[in-house]
């Protein structure tokens, strides 16, 4: 019985792990004519490329009857290209397939590509355009040797490739694009590049969340529990030790992990396009901040049920056997990751943050790293025990911990609440008011840790030690920092959790952004071609959102230098929201997602004044001097 709960957990936790798994097959675009502008009738061809994982095969363009779907091209409806001849590619393979059999049983012979599908398609313009506009749709279906994925959609253009999902068409037998984010899934993102063109990055932030995770008062009373559980059941025993301590942080790194992706999923990391920019979500996840911080400040106490607690200990604590020793380190995982969620929810939300404009991996791997670095101490202590005599003792600087947490939890939540204002225009947590609040969070932290007052649950420090007083003057330094900002400073990489400065009426005020220098255009295409066509110049288009924190870091640390907004000057400039509420930013999404084939956020493109595109840039650069090059092009071509 043991050992089938075991395989049950294992299977669960696989299952889990399968839930976020893409299309086996990843799609993109190239041509010789890639950015080149083309005249009525100009021919050029469209090189369309697979990426095929390792164990599947992909069906070449033509199949026996009754096989499988073949690989069917075509040209997105309504765009000024068509087809021109037959499209080419390398000799497939042609084999029997287990998965595709004739009446007799006999399996089919099949015609497929492995690892990689190359088709070369000839095109032709039907009128002036950009091949910055081509698009194509491509059904097919994908096999290993005992599993299909039923046929799938996906439109690809030179800036990515996404799978549609909608309703079918009548005539191309193919899904219509909705005018909602769902509709289309990028399969890559401007954030999978945004820490300095590497995910590594982004890595080391998950690290030191994992860390720094470590140091709350949640975690401490684990530390007995754990020592006393391995103590117990591995006492002299050196290999079991070391089985069961790589179970038990298994167990941790596999909760944290799946939880971390259900909440990405479902609350606001790799859900961005649905969720992020809900209202209704922002203040849900507000509430959860602000529930949690209360917690700590001891106005009341979220705990595991008593009964819980010890039905768990009882069959963690069991002798029967191996098995229940294993089931009972996973669940000793299992117990300690919920009861110290509650302090490291600020680490986690603010790592689903980061990672929130990419797919599903930015949040898997970061949790895989923010949680590996959580167990490997509690792996440590598990293996050997007697380190735990070497630790600080718990006492009233756990209670300070947790007061201090509870004051980031307040200013985690402004960052939610001020996406609401931003979509609901209340005019009230402007970037303005979030700062101020944020300074008065680290005014009252640092007088607190200075022991000049106590909440219900504390008691008053003895005596003022050299960590309680690093950590007044940091908090209080961060204050004079944000001073700063209110009066018209550049808080650069904050700036990116900030509500936008040409919002705040009080900002602008104080200068210190380009808003005032510049002037966009708000939320009206039609105007900034219009404008264009009069003034003879072309429109730099922003496509940016109102919870885009990638769109703030750009506007703070790249549209403010001199040379780029002396570039950007030389545009007509039209700022597109694409996540508020109603028609008009659906209106924007859409065209953001027909002209250039993605819905990421932020997007760059220049167009001329009957529309025409000129060059696009996809995503956040923390290359001045590249963003430069894309201006330039824009003028000279």
């Amino acid at each position: 019985m043991p050992f089938r709960i075991t395989k049950i957990i294992f299977v669960l936790l696989a299952f889990s792990a399968g839930l976020f798994a893409q299309i086996p097959a990843k799609w993109s675009l190239d041509s010789e004519a890639k950015g080149k502008q083309l005249i009525k009738d100009e021919t050029f061809k469209g090189v369309l490329k697979a990426d095929i994982d390792p164990g599947w095969h992909l069906y070449a363009l033509d199949q026996p009857k009754g096989g499988p779907v073949a690989t069917t091209i075509k040209i997105e409806s309504g765009l000024p290209f068509e087809i021109s001849g037959t499209i080419e590619s390398p000799e497939p393979s042609v084999k029997p397939d287990p998965n595709f059999a004739d009446a007799n049983k006999v399996p089919l012979e099949t015609r497929t590509f492995e690892k990689i599908a190359s088709f070369t398609v000839p095109l032709k313009a039907v009128s002036d355009t950009s091949t910055d506009a081509l698009a194509f749709i491509v059904r097919f279906q994908l096999c290993n040797d005992t599993t299909c994925i039923p046929p799938t959609n996906w439109r690809v253009t030179f800036a990515g490739s996404a799978e549609i999902k909608g309703r079918f068409s009548s005539q191309a037998g193919l899904p219509t694009p909705a005018a909602t984010p769902a509709s289309i899934a990028p399969q890559s993102s401007p954030a999978d590049a945004a820490y300095d063109g590497s995910i590594w990055g982004f890595i080391w932030i998950a690290i030191g969340f994992g860390a720094a995770s470590l140091l709350t008062p949640c975690v401490f009373p684990m530390i007995p529990i754990t020592v006393s559980y391995f103590t117990n059941h591995s006492a002299g025993d050196r290999g079991k030790a070391i089985k069961l301590a790589s179970i038990y942080s298994m167990g941790i790194i596999a909760t944290f992990t799946v939880l971390g992706m259900l909440l990405a999923i479902f609350v606001g990391a790799s859900g961005i396009n649905l969720f992020a920019a809900n209202p209704w979500i922002n203040l849900l996840i507000t509430a959860i901040f602000l529930f949690f911080a209360f917690n700590l400040f001891g106005a009341y106490e979220i705990a595991i049920p008593t009964s819980v607690l010890t039905r768990l200990d009882n069959l963690t604590r069991s002798k029967e056997g191996e098995g229940s020793g294993i089931v009972g380190a996973l669940l000793m995982g299992l117990t300690f990751t919920l009861t110290s969620f509650t302090c490291t929810s600020p680490f986690v939300g603010t790592l689903l943050v980061k990672a929130s404009e990419g797919g599903w991996k930015m949040p898997l791997v970061g949790m895989l790293a923010f949680s590996t670095i959580f167990a490997l101490p509690f792996f440590i202590l598990a293996v050997a025990p007697q380190l735990v005599s070497r630790l600080p003792r718990a006492g009233g600087w756990m209670n300070s911990v947790k007061v201090a947490m509870g004051f980031l939890e307040v200013a985690a939540a402004m960052k939610f609440i001020s996406n609401v204002d931003l979509i609901w225009k209340w005019q009230i947590f402007t970037r303005s008011v979030v700062l101020a609040i944020w300074i008065a969070i680290g005014i009252i932290l640092s007088i607190y840790l200075l022991g000049k007052f106590q909440l219900s649950h504390d008691t008053k420090p003895e005596r003022l030690g050299a960590f309680r007083l690093t950590a007044a003057i940091l908090s209080l330094a961060i204050s004079f920092y944000l001073i700063t900002g209110l009066f018209g400073a550049n808080l650069r990489d904050l700036e990116s959790f900030l509500p936008p400065r040409d919002q705040d009426p009080m900002a602008l005020s104080f200068g210190g952004g380009t808003a005032e220098k510049q002037q966009w255009i708000l939320n009206n295409y039609e105007e900034a071609l219009a404008k264009a066509k009069a003034d003879n110049k072309r429109v730099f288009i922003d496509f940016t959102g109102y919870t885009c924190t990638n769109c703030r870091w750009m506007e703070a640390n790249i549209f403010i230098e001199k040379d780029v907004e002396a570039e950007m000057n030389k545009f007509i400039l039209a700022k597109l929201y694409t996540d508020g509420e109603g028609a008009i930013y659906e209106k924007q999404q859409q065209l953001e997602q027909d002209k250039f084939g993605t819905v990421a956020l932020p997007y760059y493109a220049i167009v001329d004044g009957d529309g025409k595109t000129i060059a696009a840039f996809p995503g956040l650069t923390r290359d001045k001097q590249e963003f430069i090059d894309f201006l330039k092009k824009g003028q000279s071509n």
